[in-house]
């Protein structure tokens, strides 16, 4: 792989090994990427960039001492892709099924949108808000991580919610005040339209 030379006064950029180079370029595709883009992106002559990448798929297959990688280089539809290795696709479901939790129902979304905003509230309270029976709601909320028990209303004796840190990081925000003001939801009231 070849780089510009530096300008006078500037320090020389370091080298990336093409094969390491490669390996970066066929991580962050999600589709096959020909070898005269790779030969383009690593400023290195095609047939020196197919040769590395054949290296690279024999380096993966392992042999003699060497297990096999998790992973393989096929060449396909005119390009060059990473995959899972066959035989190691059980671990990547086990994994996969246990990252992507099933999405939360219309009714969960609601329920939990009640507690942000109203947080610490009690079932009764978010039951009156939703005009709904919020019991499984908030029971399914509760199992998931999202809620949790924030204490007991020393008036009705109930128990109150709030929400987790598990659902900041769902909704990647570090705090609930990043939240968008709840009137700015709301739809404006009609008979203010002409106040």
């Amino acid at each position: 792989m070849t780089t510009e030379p530096p300008q006078p006064g500037q320090p020389a950029e370091p080298r990336i090994p093409l094969p390491t180079a490669l390996e970066a370029l066929l991580i962050s595709a999600d589709r096959p990427i020909e070898s005269a883009a790779l030969a383009a992106a690593t400023q290195t002559p095609e047939p020196d960039v197919v040769r590395a990448l054949q290296n690279l798929q024999r380096d993966y297959a392992g042999g003699d001492d060497v297990p096999a990688r998790g992973f393989e280089l096929r060449q396909l539809a005119g390009g060059w892709q990473l995959y899972v290795r066959a035989g190691c696709e059980p671990v990547v479901q086990a994994l996969l099924a246990e990252q992507a939790p099933a999405r939360l129902s219309q009714a969960a979304l609601e329920t939990l949108a009640v507690i942000a905003y109203k947080q610490p509230i009690s079932r009764g309270q978010i039951a009156a808000i939703r005009a709904v029976n919020v019991d499984s709601v908030v029971r399914t909320l509760l199992t998931r991580g999202l809620i949790t028990e924030a204490g007991i209303d020393e008036h009705t004796q109930a128990t109150l919610f709030e929400t987790t840190d598990e659902l900041l990081v769902h909704l990647g925000i570090n705090s609930l005040a990043e939240l968008p003001p709840i009137s700015d939801l709301l739809d404006e009231d009609p008979d203010d339209e002409h106040a």
